[in-house]
């Protein structure tokens, strides 16, 4: 008995909800077919519409830049030791090869005309053994050992002689000192730094580029650059590319050259850069408005016959207000730029303005 009453209950329940999705089916086909909402279905859009043609387009490129000495070290002793000779003037320009700094060798120096003194020794007994071995007076052992004995002098005195080289700093090549961070008289060892050293003319100007425009980059590109401090302007010759994209960042990193003969451009300094790169050719270009992104690419809007129709596009080049078209659109369409966000497919639209 119990069953059967659930089972009515359910029935019922069942036959209401059916009824009231029915109900709702009819009434809103109703209100579709209302004149209001018949008259919105088929409203005009107006819009503002552009004719692409092909126009000149070179990749202009604005980008910042870091200033870099031409050649940089840090003077550093490879020996530790006291200064006994420190010719570091700051701020002057010095000659490669000029002695800058000099460590204590005299007891290198005295262990190497301990060996001069026994290099003679050696010398000698290597000639005795040698003529004594030519009449069968001594054996082939003992001239071996006097020659190794020799042999082994000799490097011993290379080794000394390098070691004194190394109590030696000198400038590596043409160039300024820095600020000196020693006084003679100074224990230092290879950690300490006893100065900077820089060659500044010419001086290198780092910058990188988004990865659309590597293939557009050549070695002997000149380009342009501000120095943000007094406003002035220069020109500079790219001389070396990176050869790979930086995946973080998907850029290239290049470098180029500029001559500094009044040192106006100091190393470390930032340079606002702007140049084109390509020859100029002939490009399709819309606002950048016009584009839409989407999560399967771009599209943009055309007006056709009365009616909005959505194109995929492959974007190009791209400008502060404009974007070129690699594909997707020809020359002569009309492209639509405003009303973007009410667009959809097939909808009707008509022209309000064709800039």
């Amino acid at each position: 008995m119990n069953k059967k009453i659930i089972l009515i209950v359910i029935s019922v329940i069942t036959l209401i909800i059916l009824y009231l999705i029915v109900t709702r089916i009819f009434l809103t086909n109703k209100e579709n077919q209302s004149p209001a909402n018949f008259k919105m279905m088929n409203r005009e859009l107006a819009v503002n519409t552009i004719i692409v043609l092909p126009e000149p387009l070179a990749a202009n490129i604005k980008t910042i830049g870091t200033i870099l000495s031409n050649e940089e070290v840090e003077l550093r002793s490879e020996v530790s030791g006291k200064i006994i000779y420190l010719n570091i003037a700051e701020g002057q320009w010095v000659k490669k090869g000029t002695l800058l700094v000099k460590i204590n060798d005299a007891d290198l120096k005295a262990q190497l005309k301990k060996l001069e003194v026994k290099i003679n020794l050696a010398r000698e007994n290597e000639f005795r053994q040698k003529k004594l071995l030519e009449i069968e007076g001594t054996s082939q052992e003992n001239y071996s050992n006097a020659l190794s004995e020799l042999n082994s002098v000799l490097a011993d005195i290379e080794l000394l002689k390098a070691q004194i080289d190394k109590t030696e700093i000198k400038a590596p090549f043409d160039g300024v000192v820095g600020l000196k961070y020693v006084s003679e008289g100074s224990y230092i060892s290879p950690a300490v730094k006893i100065a900077s050293f820089q060659n500044n003319n010419p001086v290198k100007i780092d910058f990188s580029i988004p990865q659309k425009y590597a293939h557009l980059i050549k070695a002997g590109e000149s380009i342009n650059f501000i120095l943000t401090s007094t406003g002035k302007k220069y020109k500079a010759k790219i001389y070396a590319l990176e050869p790979k994209i930086d995946p973080a960042t998907r850029t290239m990193q290049l470098r180029a050259i500029c001559q500094n003969p009044g040192n106006e451009l100091i190393a470390g300094g930032y340079v606002e850069i702007e140049t084109n790169f390509g020859n100029e050719r002939s490009s399709l270009m819309i606002p950048t408005e016009a584009l839409v992104p989407d999560i399967s690419g771009e599209k943009v809007f055309i007006y056709r016959n009365g009616f909005a129709q959505r194109n995929d596009v492959v974007s190009g080049i791209r400008t502060e207000d404009r974007v070129e078209i690699l594909d997707g659109l020809s020359p002569g369409d009309t492209v639509i730029i405003s009303g973007i966000l009410q667009l959809k497919p097939n909808l009707k639209v008509k022209i309000a303005s064709v800039k």
